[in-house]
């Protein structure tokens, strides 16, 4: 994307708020759930917020599709990610790396390593994911017949983990729509997991590459 383009303007104007306005969508998201004596009044003051917060989203899209000058369908499957966080607002904290990119435009230099960045971006992703996830998956699961997952520390334990691909199987989903978030959050771990220990295995192979360069070939 050109940075002097019009969308890059708006991404580098908007994403900022928009992360912010994302943290308060999970804020009154994690509030409606998790506050089961809520008076109706808070209650439908969170609902309120959440319906504003992901118009915003919404409308974030469409200006970004307007600027871009593609057609509708084409913006959408090259977009994956802004389709899939309006989609599931619950989901746009994880645009930390676009996040990252216009923050670091501000500031000059990257401070952290590429490859301290990787796993920076992907172990706050996990925290993220596993806390948006347990949230919807409790909200699913409570008071299901048959449930395993009673509490919230039970779909934290259960988020972990599935994030973590070990899967203890003590806690699980029992209903249709926990067992579809469980296997997006399954396919999200395995990912997340291969950039961590991508990353890392690539910086210990730089590291000791540059260790092995500074003493030279062993001596006869």
């Amino acid at each position: 994307m050109d940075v002097d383009s019009p969308a890059a303007r708006w991404e580098q104007r908007t994403e900022i708020p928009l992360f912010v306005a994302s943290l308060v969508f999970t804020a009154a998201y994690a509030t409606r759930v998790l506050a089961v004596n809520l008076s109706s009044g808070w209650r439908g003051l969170c609902l309120a917020s959440m319906l504003a917060l992901w118009l915003v989203f919404a409308v974030d899209y469409l200006v970004r599709w307007r600027l871009g000058g593609q057609r509708f369908l084409r913006f959408v499957t090259t977009h994956l990610l802004h389709t899939l966080v309006v989609v599931l607002p619950l989901l746009r904290p994880l645009r930390i790396v676009p996040l990252y990119d216009v923050v670091q435009r501000r500031q000059g230099d990257p401070r952290l390593s590429l490859y301290a960045r990787v796993i920076a971006y992907a172990s706050l992703s996990t925290l993220l994911l596993g806390f948006s996830g347990a949230l919807a998956a409790y909200q699913q699961e409570r008071g299901a017949p048959g449930a395993t997952m009673r509490t919230f520390g039970d779909a934290v334990w259960w988020a972990a983990s599935t994030l973590s691909t070990v899967g203890y199987g003590d806690v699980t989903p029992v209903t249709t729509l926990g067992r579809v978030i469980a296997t997006g959050m399954m396919a999200c771990g395995l990912g997340l997991l291969g950039a961590v220990t991508g990353s890392f295995s690539s910086w210990l192979m730089q590291t000791f590459s540059r260790e092995g360069d500074r003493e030279g070939p062993p001596g006869r």
